[in-house]
């Protein structure tokens, strides 16, 4: 019998795309015996299409022979658009030196975690947040430690919540917002709080995740990590492609990184996938150079749809949901349904057809809520609450 290393037990997953498994094999089911679709909730995806000039853009990399391998680290031309677009949208200038290219968000967080995670160690990260934050700081070896994040404050972290958790052991501080699964965003003040917090701290990197930092509503500001210089030694940013552009399978992403350790994570980016592939490189710099519009216009459809599945979900028996800041999915408290997070789940997928995501998957302060994602039509969304109610009812 095979005897694999004990670390990969301390490895989690991502439950959404165990959700996404069984809603496909039920919805299979479902339309063969005649009975309505399963309508999913459930995976972080925008259901919008990746805007033309970007595709056309990779069709024109693989036909003008962009084929071969490219720097590990990205090529020149996209890191300097990232830069030119990370000026235009946070106001800061950034060295395209800095900039790592990687496929997906995950890398990052991969390669962040690796670096400051190991015994004896220990790690902040929201709860609830996403699953892998936790997943890889437990393989890692290192103490994971819950940074609670509560309906009361908006699922925002509070700078003084950080200040109580930092110990002589602490090696890393991870921060998501605007926040998946919550919605939750950080105000302005508190980011300025935890800046001047770690930087008294010069021995604790922060990860601070902004993939959702174009997704914000009613005309709530985006405090980048970036914004702070005196963080420049220890903040390492990602941003990427997949929720601004659509662009969730093709896999692209990127991180701001201390000068310091640009060397070792592009190291383990030729040992870990070598660079991303070259059309998708064209088709990013296509995505941040071209017309904004089609990005702008899912912006808008997600902002009309968070404001209806608010209001559909606060009016079900047992249910309350606050006003998701950013992103694209609402947190909805179900504890007065008398329904566990997994629970609901399960029923409203195998009862409702309704595809959502158990508020335990990211974390043990989700107990009691559920992970709505409106990206999708506002008719599915009318009719997926429609469906809840009639169960719950």
């Amino acid at each position: 019998m095979l005897k694999t290393a004990a670390n990969l037990a301390n490895l989690g997953t991502e439950t959404a795309f165990d959700v996404l498994a069984r809603a496909a094999r039920l919805d299979a089911a479902r339309r063969e015996a005649g009975q309505p679709p399963v309508i999913n909730l459930g995976i972080g995806q925008p259901d919008f299409a990746t805007p033309e000039h970007i595709v056309e853009a990779a069709v024109k990399a693989l036909r003008d022979g962009r084929h071969g391998y490219t720097p590990a680290q990205g090529i020149p031309e996209l890191r300097e658009a990232v830069c030119a677009d990370l000026h235009r949208r946070h106001g800061v200038a950034v060295d395209p030196g800095r900039v790592v290219v990687v496929p997906g968000g995950k890398p990052t967080m991969f390669f962040a975690i690796l670096m400051f995670g190991e015994p004896g160690a220990e790690i902040l990260y929201p709860d609830p947040g996403f699953p892998i934050y936790r997943s890889m700081i437990e393989y890692t070896g290192a103490t994971a430690v819950p940074l609670p994040l509560t309906e009361e404050n908006g699922f925002a972290f509070r700078a003084e919540d950080v200040a109580a958790r930092l110990t002589e052991r602490t090696r890393l501080v991870i921060v998501n917002s605007p926040a998946n699964p919550t919605g939750g965003v950080v105000p302005p003040e508190e980011m300025d709080a935890l800046a001047a917090l770690l930087a008294g701290r010069p021995d604790v990197a922060v990860l601070s995740d902004e993939i959702y930092s174009t997704m914000l509503y009613d005309g709530r500001p985006h405090r980048s990590i970036l914004q702070y210089p005196e963080l420049a030694g220890q903040a390492i940013m990602l941003d990427g492609w997949s929720k601004r552009y659509a662009m969730t399978g093709w896999r692209l992403g990127y991180a701001v990184w201390p000068e310091a350790l640009v060397e070792p994570v592009v190291r383990l980016c030729v040992n870990d996938h070598s660079c991303v592939n070259a059309p998708t490189q064209y088709a990013g710099i296509a995505a941040l150079e071209g017309p904004q519009d089609a990005a702008d216009a899912m912006v808008a459809a997600f902002d009309a749809r968070r404001r209806l599945v608010v209001e559909r979900l606060n009016a079900l028996p047992g249910v309350r949901c606050v006003e998701p800041g950013g992103a694209f999915y609402a947190f909805p408290n179900i504890e007065a349904t008398g329904l566990t997070a997994r629970q609901a789940q399960d029923r409203f997928l195998e009862e409702a057809g309704v595809a959502t995501i158990s508020g335990t998957s990211f974390g043990r302060c989700g107990e009691g809520y559920l992970r709505f994602s409106y990206a999708n039509s506002s008719e599915n969304i009318e009719e997926a609450v429609a469906r809840i109610a009639a169960l719950i009812g």
